[in-house]
């Protein structure tokens, strides 16, 4: 899609339509549609300088003036205190995605084209401009850096930093302070010239406004460079935390970055333009992390790093669906090699410290996740002999008992939680105050629990290990479920089920008692289940995380931290949750030909969001209300991977062919 002069040109409605691109690492860069910045998390070069973590602000932008006949235009915008300042986006013809972010100015007879995209595995950013004009005569170019030196969640006022720099003809090399991590830019054209050394101050974020957050930051101007292009010539400015020079053909390195992204589409093997997209915005969240030294699955862009159940979640759609195998294995064997008393990791710190385990369900989608893994690849070498020991230990560590008070009841159940500890998903938590307290036995916890079982089951009679004593459990943990959680009176389950009584609070945790591939659940009460959350859960992007009618429901997030955390999981529209509504539906209908054609009707809108909020991707959570505004990241894994998910195998023809070529394909690589 491309966006016209006159979307750009209306800046209330197109400051928050925004891209991101990453490099592998958890670096990105980032912007809004009109090339201003509208949130601190916007910027050029956030470098991860531990990869994936300690995503540092050192380019926020560039700021382009261009001379033709002997006039001035200045090509940037920036919200002020004042207003607009400049205003470039009066110049500006279009926006769109190529794949890479592609700014198109119009002035005269002189078109300016500006792409942005990052190097692959290296904290470096390219921008790259051409020049496309009715004569041959050279058009003069004045580019100064906004550069700055901080954490991506802080902003910075004017201060008493000296921004020392080490410059030669066409680069400079720039330190805020001694000690501080260093950003080279330059140019394989342009000369540079330190002729500034001033403070942009003002530049207000008004995304940060809206969250009750700090909206102003100020950015230092340390100089500027220069060039004379003329019509089919190009010249690039590239910032990277590189000490040399990286980049000496922007056009080649545009080339090159952009096969590999068609590589990706090309591996995955589908035929359908939004299908592509989530494949190339699945591409963004597959990085790298340094202290594991193996892929991991980011969060969201632009604020979180890499969390065991997101993980879990995600990778189905993000790596199965797009046959990257290879990037699979490497991230189940890591969260088994960190496996700790039966817990994966919950998360790995930004800074690099030990990872945390405050989770029950991580290691339960854990279970899930290999199940698929075998599903599209059939590799039983690699689960057997390195997988299936760390999914005994787990089994064997929530019946025994674990940290956090997680432990196996005496019906089979599990239980969990702790005073103070949030183990679940709905984990918000502002202080002492726990928002959702769900301690005791959560639905969707015991449905995973189930699911696990079954998968145990079966792999210990498929590798040849005694499954007696699990097969039997899987009976008393199907009679515990229907017997402690079926709400007859509502058709649907309770939420949490504890020794005082049980939570009737309808909300989409349940949903996973019958999308998961083994559900504890008879298929009438499927049925009756699903139809309950179609009536009361689900909206245009997913299903609310409460009920409507539910007291406690909250149908807009806004507000400050604590405003917004209230109401995260108490009304708030999640994305990911549209993945198992559609594979529970499908499922439900026997896969009729009339629920494929009702769940395309699902997918519709996220076809049209994907020019929304973040421009091909999907946003993590919309308000629970309409107009249902999209929140939150505007670019979230588990969104990302669960609509590409559902969608591939339960909507699309081809889907279950993939997964057969798939079977065959890793096959063969085994083989070699």
């Amino acid at each position: 899609m491309i966006f016209s002069r006159d979307e750009l040109g209306n800046f209330d409605t197109s400051a928050d339509k925004q891209w991101v691109v990453t490099n592998g690492l958890g670096g990105y860069a980032a912007s809004s549609v009109t090339g201003a910045n509208t949130s601190k998390y916007h910027g050029l070069l956030f470098a991860a300088l531990r990869p994936p973590g300690e995503r540092t602000l050192l380019l926020a932008k560039l700021e382009e003036e261009v001379t033709i006949d002997g006039r001035s235009y200045l090509l940037g915008s920036n919200e002020t205190g004042t207003g607009i300042y400049p205003r470039g986006l009066n110049y500006l013809q279009s926006f769109e995605l190529r794949p890479y972010p592609t700014y198109t100015y119009s002035i005269k007879d002189v078109i300016i084209e500006k792409v942005i995209f990052m190097l692959r595995s290296a904290n470096t950013t390219v921008v790259r401009y051409s020049v496309f004009s009715g004569s041959s005569r050279p058009i003069n170019f004045k580019v100064t850096p906004f550069v700055n030196c901080r954490h991506y969640h802080h902003t910075v006022r004017k201060n008493g930093w000296q921004f020392r720099q080490e410059t030669t003809q066409n680069s400079t090399l720039i330190e805020a302070y001694p000690g501080a991590p260093t950003v080279r830019i330059y140019s394989d054209k342009a000369d540079y010239s330190a002729d500034l050394g001033c403070w942009f101050e003002g530049l207000f974020y008004r995304q940060e406004e809206k969250r009750g957050l700090d909206p102003w930051e100020d950015h230092f101007m340390p100089g500027s460079f220069q060039c004379e292009v003329s019509g089919g010539e190009y010249f690039g400015i590239i910032a990277s935390t590189e000490n040399e020079k990286v980049v000496t053909n922007p056009f080649l390195e545009q080339v090159c970055a952009e096969r590999r992204l068609a590589n990706l589409v090309e591996m995955a093997g589908f035929h359908e333009e939004f299908v592509n997209r989530l494949i190339l915005a699945a591409d963004s969240f597959i990085v790298k992390r340094e202290s594991t030294d193996a892929k991991t699955i980011i969060a969201g862009y632009p604020w979180f790093t890499d969390w065991g159940r997101d993980t879990m979640i995600a990778l189905p759609g993000l790596c199965l669906v797009t046959k990257r195998f290879e990037e699979a294995k490497e991230i189940l064997r890591t969260f088994a090699r960190y496996c700790r008393k039966g817990l994966i990791p919950n998360m790995f710190p930004d800074e690099g410290a030990k990872p945390l385990y405050n989770t029950v369900d991580a290691s339960l989608w854990f279970f899930h996740t290999v199940c698929k893994y075998l599903t599209y690849t059939d590799d039983n070498r690699f689960i057997k002999n390195e997988i299936y020991p760390v999914l005994k230990e787990i089994i064997n560590f929530y019946s025994k008992g674990t940290n956090f008070n997680i432990r196996m009841d005496e019906d089979g159940l599990i239980s969990a939680g702790e005073h103070g500890q949030q183990l679940t998903w709905m984990d918000a938590k502002v202080g002492d105050w726990v928002v959702t307290p769900r301690h005791g036995k959560p639905v969707e916890i015991n449905a995973l629990w189930f699911n696990a079982l079954e998968i145990m089951n079966n792999l210990a009679k498929t590798y040849g290990d005694n499954a007696a004593d699990c097969a039997q459990l899987v009976e008393k943990v199907r009679n515990s479920f229907v017997q402690k959680f079926w709400n007859t009176e509502k058709n649907c389950l309770y939420d949490v089920v504890t020794e005082t009584g049980r939570d009737e609070a309808i909300r989409p945790n349940q949903i996973l008692a019958v999308s998961l591939t083994y559900s504890p659940l008879d298929h009438g009460r499927q049925v009756k289940l699903v139809n309950t959350v179609w009536r009361e859960l689900y909206f245009s992007f997913g299903l609310r995380s409460l009920a409507a009618e539910s007291p406690d429901y909250k149908g807009i997030y806004q507000g400050n931290v604590v405003e917004r955390d209230a109401a995260y999981h108490q009304g708030t529209g999640w994305a990911w949750l549209i993945g198992p509504f559609i594979t529970a539906f499908r499922k439900v209908n026997d896969y009729s030909s009339e629920s494929r054609t009702t769940a395309e009707k699902f997918i519709a809108p996220f076809k049209a969001h994907l020019w929304d909020h973040g421009v091909g991707t999907i946003s993590e959570i919309f308000d629970g209300d309409p107009p249902h505004l999209p929140k939150g990241c505007f670019a979230q894994a588990w969104s990302v991977g669960e609509v590409l998910r559902a969608y591939a195998e339960d909507i699309l023809e081809e889907g279950q062919e993939h997964i057969k070529q798939g079977v065959a394909t890793a096959m063969e690589e085994s083989l070699r």
